[in-house]
């Protein structure tokens, strides 16, 4: 079930299949996805390293290119969850890199 704009809050690392990591801007629904990625073996790990994001102008900027561009899940539970394959949202250069790279300065990650 694809939902309405999400508002992302929280910062997370993830590991992929090859053992390389990246972070990504998130919320705790996307979390739960990632969580149940990792139980499928889409990805192999992912954890938490920052809560609460301050609401700036980077974070809306990347949130609204992040709603545009995916369709975004939420679980009630499990089977909820359609998408065969793990997403790695793309981050194209220009005010969206930007922005995230802003992102994850402003919390000393990266």
């Amino acid at each position: 079930m694809a939902s309405k704009y999400q508002q992302l809050n929280l910062i997370e690392e993830v590991t992929r299949n090859d053992g390389s990591k990246y972070y990504e801007i998130s919320n705790v629904d996307q979390n739960g996805i990632a969580e149940l990625a990792v139980d499928r073996g889409k990805i192999k790990r992912v954890r938490i390293l920052q809560l609460n994001l301050a609401r700036t102008k980077a974070l809306e900027t990347y949130e609204q290119y992040i709603n545009e561009t995916y369709d975004l899940e939420t679980l009630l539970n499990e089977d909820d969850w359609k998408n065969p394959d793990w997403v790695e949202w793309e981050k194209p250069k220009g005010k969206v890199l930007d922005a995230y790279q802003a992102i994850l300065k402003a919390n000393r990650i990266g």
